[in-house]
């Protein structure tokens, strides 16, 4: 390690003592917030964090006048135009232009590839790297791009709030990239599944989610057929020409998205249901799944397919109603049920509230969000309104809160320092050494978003890498960096920097306590 770099991580640990001391409680409260803090504050909090444009906008049309047009702006952001440079990277991406079919396709050709080689390899012949290398070289680029679409939007598009509430709703909705085909459906995913309705309806994104192949394969749920189920005459016939294919039928009930959709995504685990009504849940949503002839052979299109073969349709008890059978409409009842229910309320309120506020989020927040959210029938651009109108948003309890986590750190560096995405690989394999790679969340609650998640001391010692490292591709002076972050900068931390070198001070300021809140 070089003398510039032991410096850095030396003086970036001393500066960034006091983001490792924990928070008890909630942070001490103080006066309100300034115009230009609460400028700050909504760029941080609802977008990720400002440019130096922004800065500039601030200035020009003076704090209070920018944030009430801002407000206004990001939650219409149809009417926000989109860069040129930003469109034209988006359509270049191959992933963001295939169909289901044809990303399922993608990874079909992959798999039978790589058995082929392996096969080859088995009978001593020498196959191709890049035939027993299918899967990942052929899956990979697709998730790769999926990754650069999500960094290229956080960091040049102007509608930032609806950036942010895509991160928050897919968090929500996990799904893992690394399991199966789900790796190149997650742009699919989240370009249809989740980006159409974070300010729109819930029940809308909830039946998105739950008809998408990559929710399906994921949580299992395209596995899950009825007790005794067996193929139809087509499909036994479709067999007995694929043998190999016989290992892949359905052989019974699969628990898992009944129980994920009630304890993640809408109840919560305290929402008040039993065991039995995650499997009478699974019972009703048995024959969602996917076209096989689409999935097994190829086609075009959407893949989503309810089979009445693979449906019980046995009548049910599920959260103390009697379920009749009824074929698809069971499973479309049951999710109309769960968007509506007050613990789906509470659940997510409470979730909304600490994302956007505070680890520990106020009761009188939580409260309003789950009342607006009964009130207006799940109107996720109602839940946003209301937080922003909240007092608790704008407290200075709520300004000191937050913590970013390491995909937060990441766009928020690039956009202060104003850097292009020339290179998307390096950032995300920054993410995965971060322990927060896109689509990388294994487990269906996805990534914590809480301090006590993020802050240790290892994880902070790689931001002050990080910051040094593109601080110095930037080439900006503190001084800009500086004006571009404003209010947030303490003067505690401005007199400290004030004393170091001229070189280190932008690497510092992003090192800093200040530039660790969000």
């Amino acid at each position: 390690m070089n003398k510039n770099r032991r410096f850095m991580l030396s003086s970036g640990a001393a500066l960034m003592g006091a983001a490792l001391l924990p928070h008890h409680g909630k942070a001490a409260t103080g006066p309100g917030l300034s115009a230009d803090e609460r400028a700050l504050h909504a760029l941080n909090r609802l977008g990720y964090g400002p440019c130096p444009a922004d800065a500039a906008a601030i200035a020009e049309q003076g704090a209070d006048k920018w944030l009430e047009r801002f407000l206004t702006e990001q939650l219409e952001p149809r009417h926000l135009p989109q860069p040129a440079a930003l469109t034209e990277r988006l359509g270049g991406l191959d992933v963001l232009k295939l169909g289901q079919a044809e990303l399922l396709g993608r990874y079909r050709d992959a798999i039978k590839a790589t058995r082929e080689a392996k096969r080859e390899q088995a009978k001593g012949e020498t196959p191709s790297a890049d035939a027993l290398n299918a899967v990942r070289e052929k899956v990979r680029p697709l998730v790769q791009q999926a990754a650069t679409a999500r960094l290229a939007r956080g960091l040049q598009s102007p509608a930032q709030l609806e950036e942010v509430l895509t991160e928050f709703w897919f968090n929500h909705f996990n799904v893992y990239a690394g399991k199966g085909p789900v790796g190149v459906l997650v742009a699919d995913y989240e370009q249809r599944a989740i980006r159409p309705f974070v300010l729109g309806r819930f029940r809308d994104m909830l039946g998105a989610t739950a008809k998408h192949p990559a929710m399906l394969v994921y949580l299992d749920n395209a596995q899950s057929v009825a007790p005794g189920y067996q193929p139809s005459r087509a499909g036994r016939r479709f067999l007995a020409q694929r043998p190999e294919l016989k290992a892949r039928v359905p052989k019974g009930l699969n628990e898992n998205y009944a129980r994920e959709v009630m304890e993640l995504h809408t109840l919560g685990v305290d929402g008040g249901y039993t065991q039995r009504d995650v499997t009478e849940l699974a019972r009703m949503l048995t024959g969602w799944g996917l076209e096989q002839r689409k999935v097994l052979i190829g086609g075009s299109g959407d893949v989503f397919e309810f089979d009445a073969n693979r449906h019980d349709h046995g009548s049910k008890t599920w959260l103390g109603q009697q379920i009749r059978g009824g074929g698809q409409a069971e499973g479309e009842h049951a999710l109309d049920v769960l968007a509506a229910h007050p613990a789906t309320a509470r659940h997510l309120a409470f979730k909304f509230a600490q994302a956007f506020v505070a680890d520990e989020p106020p009761a009188s927040l939580v409260n309003k969000l789950a009342d607006n959210f009964k009130a207006t029938g799940g109107d996720l651009r109602e839940l946003t309104r209301t937080l922003i109108r909240a007092d608790e948003f704008w407290s200075r309890d709520a300004y000191q809160a937050k913590f970013k986590t390491p995909y937060q750190y990441l766009l928020s560096t690039m956009r202060a320092l104003d850097l292009p995405l020339n290179t998307p690989q390096p950032l995300q394999q920054a993410l995965t050494q971060a322990g927060q790679p896109l689509y990388g969340a294994l487990t269906p609650d996805g990534y914590k978003n809480t301090a006590a998640a993020w802050r240790n001391p290892e994880a902070l010692t790689q931001r002050v890498q990080l910051a040094t490292t593109l601080g110095q591709r930037s080439g900006i002076t503190a001084e800009r960096l500086t004006s571009t972050l404003g209010a947030s900068v303490s003067e505690p931390t401005r007199r400290t920097l004030a004393t170091e070198p001229a070189g280190q001070q932008v690497a510092l300021l992003l090192a800093s306590p200040d530039f660790m809140k969000r």
